[in-house]
């Protein structure tokens, strides 16, 4: 099993955050924060600020906050993720979604919860933007059928 390195990039501005429609897996029909995996040669500070550019056209000129690093685990061999979470609140450009990935929508943090979100974002969600201390490890287990069946906060 290998295990895959990646990124979420939500960006805040004004009680919204920049959400994508996923036009493919995973994910896909579901709305998640922008992000992808980390290339070979990036921190994943650096692959989150490239995907974050790739797929909004938003350029962070802050220094994108660390809130959580989450593992994922499943019995299948292409489901095992290390993911790292950042939150980005200085940011320039124009929105410009890169249309292979999904729509983009700038959404009011308080309707996220109302969108089809993947059911670990609709747990970690919260604690992107709750002011506590960072970053946060946490460990979701799924099924053989993806469906996740325990999590918890390490």
């Amino acid at each position: 099993m290998t295990r895959k390195v990646s990124t979420l990039v939500y960006a805040q501005r004004d009680g919204q955050v920049l959400m994508m429609h996923r036009r493919k897996e995973p994910n896909l029909g579901q709305w998640t924060a922008p992000g992808g995996k980390v290339e070979l040669d990036e921190s994943p500070v650096e692959g989150a600020v490239r995907e974050l550019a790739e797929e909004t056209g938003l350029r962070a000129t802050g220094r994108p906050e660390l809130r959580l690093i989450i593992t994922e685990t499943s019995p299948l061999p292409n489901w095992q993720w290390l993911m790292f979470v950042y939150l980005v609140r200085d940011f320039e450009g124009v929105v410009t979604p890169d249309l292979r990935e999904g729509d983009l929508a700038w959404v009011a943090l308080d309707r996220v919860a109302d969108l089809p979100i993947p059911q670990a974002d609709a747990l970690f969600f919260p604690l992107v933007f709750d002011g506590s201390p960072g970053p946060i490890s946490m460990k979701f287990e799924y099924d053989a059928d993806l469906k996740l069946h325990a999590w918890r906060i390490e």
